[in-house]
């Protein structure tokens, strides 16, 4: 193998603002000189900074933001002998705090509203240069904790290998841990550095047999360029099964993504397919391999694709939202009780577009925010008209992203949802995912508290496919849960599945929560489900979800049954 030097990348900036418009001003004025990665609050910018303390020439702090302010940014940074080597600009608008920023460490700061770009410019230089003798970043090869590559020398690395030595044909090799921060947060830091270190190890066995080099990026991610291995499944078991022996109480899953050789694609587009690849399996326990093909470069303009025409969607109204009704089953017959709002986008193009072709896409992209305000909307407008039309009101259940739960004006907007539709705030019920509870769990939990305290009641969607554990669930503000309907699809055939539906029933009646169950299909589902004092329940076997015209008409239908 050749050993390659290292050479000039850009300085890498650190963007810390919880203003979108002012990380937007920054970028503008320092992207053609730098590298520029961004955070919203304090708790973010310390996780970049402890994953990319080697790479970070500079840091620009805000003072001001929640979650962690750029004070407490500032002494866990000074407190640390290695971090506290990376310059920090502060951005304030008030006088009294630059001193106090500089005191604890600061190098410099820069006055809200900002500068002309050249002063920016010329103080962001200036610090850089001071810090680092005026030179251009030169990392350490080696990630500290695994000794695997670093991002820049390993590309640096790859590219020699794809110029000087073509005969090779290596494949890109992308490694996820999944959920690797709640494996962190369940079984603690050090616990997370050992499994780090473990799948290190064997990477660099592997590469010992063959011809490849890897390395570590982000928290859990790990890149691999290799000769082309002739069974990629038997490979990934080979990493999943060293991290199984760590601690066989702990379950750590990998998922693993593959672009193989291309003559004429460089590596840094090979590792991007790759990449592309390892996220299509997120979550999927059952198949985590995808290699990259043909249908996926096709997958990959679709979702270009509904990106771009994200926008327009909202504007022209493209997306619609469907209601799938909630029935009462403890009565005879089940009543109409309450619905869920879900989503459609009717294209103008490309017709309907699936909820899972564009959900998970926009929520990995930060855009879910629009669709949720969007269905919210749509959902409090309707069951104030029908309150107006029937004189009966029908509480709907709308989705909260972990987006929407981390925004600092949630709770402020959906007062003003209630208030402005004349609606209580019972009218509007909120379902929130099982794992969402689990990232960054104090936050969440405090955010959910205040809507519940609001009057909003709360649903936990998907109970079951989660890393909740029943310690968890007796402090989660919730009123509701509702049960994955991959705890219904098999109650008829297996009595494992049934004896999970008790439980669940017993806990949740022990705790003082209705129950929903989802996905109903079958007449012997919902008579289990009865039987087992299951509160409500949604699926086909009622109705699938349907458009607001057509639900009205269930709405009728159950007035006449009232009146009758």
């Amino acid at each position: 193998m050749i050993r390659s030097k290292q050479i000039q990348r850009p300085q890498l900036v650190l963007v810390v603002d919880d203003q979108e418009l002012n990380r937007d001003i920054l970028g503008v004025i320092l992207e053609d000189n730098f590298e520029v990665i961004y955070a919203e609050n304090g708790q973010e910018a310390m996780e970049q900074i402890r994953e990319r303390a080697e790479e970070l020439s500079l840091i620009l702090l805000d003072l001001m933001m929640p979650v962690m302010n750029g004070f407490q940014v500032l002494e866990q940074v000074g407190a640390d002998e290695e971090l506290k080597k990376i310059p920090i600009i502060v951005l304030t608008a008030e006088k009294e705090a630059e001193l106090r920023a500089l005191q604890m460490g600061a190098a410099d700061f820069i006055t809200k509203p900002f500068e002309v770009d050249e002063v920016i410019l010329a103080r962001v230089n200036r610090i850089i240069e001071l810090s680092e003798g005026r030179k251009l970043i030169s990392a350490a090869e080696h990630d500290r904790l695994t000794m695997l590559y670093n991002r820049n020398f390993f590309f640096e690395y790859a590219n020699r290998l794809y110029q000087y030595h073509p005969e090779y044909q290596l494949d890109a090799l992308v490694l996820n841990i999944e959920q690797f921060h709640s494996v962190n947060a369940l079984n603690g830091y050090e616990f997370g550095d050992d499994v780090l270190r473990a799948l290190g190890n064997e990477i660099r066995t592997f590469l010992s047999e063959t011809e490849g080099i890897a390395g570590r990026f982000e928290a859990d991610r790990f890149d691999i360029y290799c000769v082309h291995q002739p069974d990629y499944r038997a490979l990934l078991q080979r990493f999943q099964d060293k991290l199984n022996q760590i601690s066989p109480k702990v379950n750590i899953h990998l998922r693993m993504g593959v672009k193989p050789w291309r003559e004429g694609v460089e590596p840094v587009l090979l590792f991007d397919r790759a990449r592309a690849a390892c996220n299509m399996v997120r979550g999927n326990y059952q198949n985590p391999l995808m290699i990259y093909d043909e249908d996926m470069r096709m997958q990959e303009l679709l979702n270009q694709r509904l990106l771009n025409d994200l926008r327009g969607a909202v504007e022209e109204k493209q997306f619609v939202v469907y209601y799938q009704p909630k029935y009462n089953i403890q009565t005879d017959p089940p009543r109409l009780a309450s619905a869920e709002a879900l989503i459609r986008w009717k294209h103008p193009e490309l017709g309907m577009v699936h909820p899972g072709a564009f959900i998970p896409l926009f929520e990995g992209n930060g855009l879910i925010s629009q669709v949720d305000s969007f269905v919210w909307q749509e959902a409090a407008k309707k069951v104030a008209e029908w309150k107006k039309k029937y004189g009966f009101t029908l509480p709907v259940s709308v989705n909260l992203s972990r987006a929407d739960v981390f925004d600092p004006t949630l709770i402020s907007q959906l007062e003003d949802l209630v208030t402005s539709n004349g609606l209580e705030y019972k009218d509007i019920k909120l379902e929130v995912t099982e794992s969402a509870y689990t990232d960054n769990a104090s936050q969440v939990l405090e955010v959910i508290a205040g809507l519940r305290a609001k009057g909003f009641e709360i649903e936990m969607d998907d109970f079951g496919s989660g890393y909740s554990s029943l310690n968890m669930l007796s402090e989660m503000p919730v009123d509701v849960l509702k049960m994955d309907m991959k705890f219904i699809r098999n109650i008829e055939k297996r009595e494992t599945d049934r004896r999970l539906v008790y439980l669940i029933m017993d806990i949740a009646k022990y705790l003082g929560l209705a129950v929903v169950a989802e996905g109903v299909e079958t007449k012997g589902q919902l008579d289990f489900l009865r039987e087992s004092r299951c509160d409500l329940v949604q699926g086909y076997y009622f109705s699938s979800p349907l458009p607001p015209d057509e639900f009205e008409r269930l709405i009728q239908h159950e007035l006449k049954i009232k009146r009758e």
